[in-house]
């Protein structure tokens, strides 16, 4: 009890020493269940926790992207959009009307910059959200996602098409991987570096390229870099896909909490 009691006091200082700079008012209040480790903290906040670090960092990046224009990235050119969801109108701690959460504590969180669905970090399990138009075919499905390592445990961050039994592309850090799945079976695999604290930006469509054949294709690139111009992996599927609704998934395997944000879904060009 004792010991407990100490490290409660030692993060309680830790976070009275960086809130003596000062933390803007908008980011909110600070984490106060933290890690027991000692690191550097990045804007001149002197030292703390890597939980610590990490909330800062997410508010800094934020509040870059607010300054750059409006708190999020600016939206490239894209085809009508069937569906979207920034959720800027959606109440904190509630999920948007239409979203279909097959399990998990899924719930808008307000951030330095806007609102985003947050995935909270336990338990350690996978879930997901549907979303968006029922369609075996001919759309595209692009969402930002954010997850943080902790040690050597990693999140595990995917989109989907084709709903619970469909085609999920997913990055796994663990594995430096990018992988396609259909319903438990992996059909792809391409090298893969994930940067852990920094937003990715998903893209993955379904369509069909001629009698009895479609292509599943994938790419993922972090938010500051410019769309990859090829798709990254994809694989060439014979048996007709089965309808189903666009999804988001995530595993917070490492214990943090997974973002996403600016789901979209296109028509396939």
């Amino acid at each position: 009890m004792k010991h407990v009691f100490l490290t409660l006091l030692a993060v309680g200082a830790l976070v009275l020493a960086a809130e003596k700079k000062g933390f803007p008012a908008h980011w909110g209040p600070p984490p106060r269940l933290e890690t027991r480790d000692y690191v550097d903290l990045p804007g001149g906040y002197g030292k703390g926790s890597s939980t610590m670090r990490n909330w800062i960092n997410a508010n800094l990046e934020k509040a870059k992207l607010a300054q750059a224009g409006g708190g999020k990235p600016a939206a490239a050119p894209v085809a009508k959009a069937v569906y979207s969801q920034d959720f800027e109108k959606t109440a904190v701690d509630k999920v948007p009307d239409g979203m279909l959460v097959l399990d998990g504590g899924f719930a808008v969180k307000q951030v330095a910059g806007g609102k985003m669905l947050e995935l909270p970090g336990d338990p350690l399990e996978t879930f997901g959200v549907l979303f968006g138009p029922t369609e075996k075919e001919g759309l595209c499905v692009q969402a930002r996602i954010l997850g943080t390592g902790k040690g050597r445990r990693f999140p595990v961050l995917a989109v989907g098409l084709g709903g619970v039994g469909g085609y999920k592309l997913q990055v796994a850090p663990a594995k430096k991987a990018l992988e396609i799945y259909k319903g438990e079976d992996i059909k792809a695999t391409a090298p893969f570096d994930w940067a852990s604290g920094k937003w990715a930006q998903f893209k993955f469509q379904v369509r069909k390229a001629k009698a009895g054949a479609w292509q599943v294709q994938g790419k993922v690139w972090a938010q500051d870099a410019a769309e990859p111009a090829a798709w990254q992996i994809s694989f060439t599927e014979t048996t007709e896909p089965t309808p189903g609704r666009p999804s988001i998934w995530g595993l917070p395997f490492s214990g943090t909490a997974i973002q996403f944000d600016d789901l979209l879904v296109t028509p396939v060009k």
